[in-house]
């Protein structure tokens, strides 16, 4: 259960990564309050799950899933740059998260 939080976290953190684009420096007032949702949400999830697991790979397995789905989203979404070399980086960021994910251990 503890690895699902985390998991929803760095999905949170993705949405408030965008967000934070999206409110032009917090000057549109949607994606602001959307920015402070989404980054209590993950920040939240994130603290609970810290009870159970160990702080290195959870920490690295959020920030993964963030910077992943932030730079996927972008892509998609916004505009952002495709290349070969930043979907190979992507898809190991993505490899390192599994492993750490499997690696870390629950008390």
């Amino acid at each position: 259960m503890a690895w699902l939080l985390v998991v929803v976290a760095g999905i949170l953190e993705t949405g408030f990564a965008v967000c934070l684009k999206l409110s032009h420096g917090f000057t549109r007032l949607a994606p602001t309050i959307a920015f402070a949702a989404f980054a209590l949400g993950s920040f939240g999830l994130l603290t609970l799950s810290l009870k159970k697991l160990d702080v290195g790979p959870a920490y690295a397995v959020w920030t993964g899933i963030g910077a992943a789905g932030t730079a996927i989203y972008g892509m998609v979404f916004l505009d952002d740059v495709v290349s070969t070399l930043k979907l190979v980086s992507i898809s190991l960021v993505i490899v390192g998260v599994i492993g750490l994910q499997i690696s870390g251990s629950a008390h």
